[in-house]
């Protein structure tokens, strides 16, 4: 157990302040093994499919507290399906797509996924919020968007309500609908985030939570960081990218070797990915995006539908060219393929490190003049 622990460690009972999202069920399981709290991403998974999921999850934890996060952002069709969004594309995009397609020798995807059977849609997050509503998950976390109704049945299955926001105004319209952590997540951050860099974002986010406990998100990938963000006021560190390091997350090779080799520079925000503003490791399939003769990307679903293909495809098939995905600039502290407890261990010595140097330089007595 760490030196250092928060009020939130206690009402989840968990060893440190360390939250860890990921989409991979084995990094979930082995985040809560070494006692941090992980938040399993469900925001890519098909409703029908979400059950099993966290069932295959619960009988692994055996008993460890956990969190489910999941993506709601408005302005999304009612319902919709991948073929009738498909021909509503402008022809334009398609035409630039199927360019990059020749240009890069894009081979098509030959197994099913998320980013080719599914749109996201008001009927399909409801579908998910009922799938996750019953889960023994401790906490449910929203990235974007936020849904009063969600926050009122979560809270009373007696779960934690979490809130990723991104600016004063987003904490504002959490805390009103009840909400009972806030993560303060800043630009530096991996996936859809917002214009305000975490250093920035956090303080203002704590100075308006008031009792409201605040978690600190965005570049983060040692110890020492959030120990820092402790001695702002949050109550914890939120991390996402360090674990794609790990062998748990079962990372494509490819992917894998672009972290490693990639710093915070390599880290860019592109509408490429999703339709909205969202930070991802660079690739020349991300690069292609940025050139003066392409396309504005589509708004959300839109963009998924457009080039949900190519994304499957690039993972499937470990393309070292074009592979990419969300990643924050913590990829600074992505070094070489590692295991979850060895992360976990890494972080935790971090943060007693640091605390042990803060002591020391509070003890110091300055020399006289």
């Amino acid at each position: 157990m760490s030196l250092l622990r928060t009020p939130l460690c206690d009402t989840l009972n968990i060893a440190h302040p360390i939250f860890g999202f990921s989409h991979e069920p084995d990094v979930v399981v082995a985040i809560a093994q070494a006692g941090g709290f992980p938040v399993l991403g469900l925001g890519r998974d098909a409703p029908d499919d979400i059950p099993a999921i966290i069932t295959k999850v619960e009988q692994a934890l055996n008993g460890l507290p956990y969190g489910i996060d999941l993506m709601l952002p408005s302005k999304v069709p009612a319902q919709a399906d991948p073929e009738s969004m498909r021909a509503s594309l402008p022809n334009e995009h398609l035409e630039f797509v199927e360019s990059l397609r020749q240009r890069f020798k894009i081979e098509a995807p030959t197994q099913p996924s998320f980013f080719t059977s599914h749109v996201r849609s008001e009927a399909f997050f409801e579908a998910q919020i009922q799938a996750v509503l019953n889960s023994k998950a401790s906490a449910v976390a929203t990235a974007i968007g936020i849904r009063p109704e969600l926050i009122q049945a979560t809270r009373a299955r007696g779960k934690v309500t979490m809130s990723l926001v991104g600016s004063v105004r987003h904490a504002h319209k959490a805390m009103a609908l009840g909400v009972d952590v806030l993560v303060a997540q800043g630009y530096d951050a991996g996936g859809h985030t917002g214009p305000i860099g975490t250093m920035a974002l956090l303080p203002q986010i704590i100075a308006v939570a008031g009792s409201t406990p605040v978690l600190a998100a965005g570049g983060i990938a040692t110890g020492a960081q959030i120990l820092g963000c402790i001695g702002m006021g949050a109550q914890g560190g939120w991390l996402g990218t360090l674990w794609m390091a790990a062998k748990e997350n079962h990372t494509p090779p490819a992917l894998l070797k672009r972290l490693i080799q990639g710093d915070s520079e390599d880290t860019v925000i592109s509408r490429a990915h999703s339709g909205k503003p969202c930070r991802v490791i660079r690739s020349e399939w991300i690069d292609a995006w940025a050139t003066a003769d392409a396309p504005t990307p589509l708004n959300m679903p839109l963009q998924q539908v457009l080039t949900g293909d190519v994304f499957a495809s690039i993972h499937q098939h470990n393309n070292q060219d074009l592979i990419y995905e969300a990643a924050g600039q913590s990829i600074f502290g992505i070094q070489e393929l590692t295991t979850i407890a060895e992360q976990m261990t890494g972080l935790v010595k971090g943060m007693d490190t640091a605390w042990a140097r803060l002591q020391s330089m509070a003890q110091y007595t300055p020399k006289e003049p």
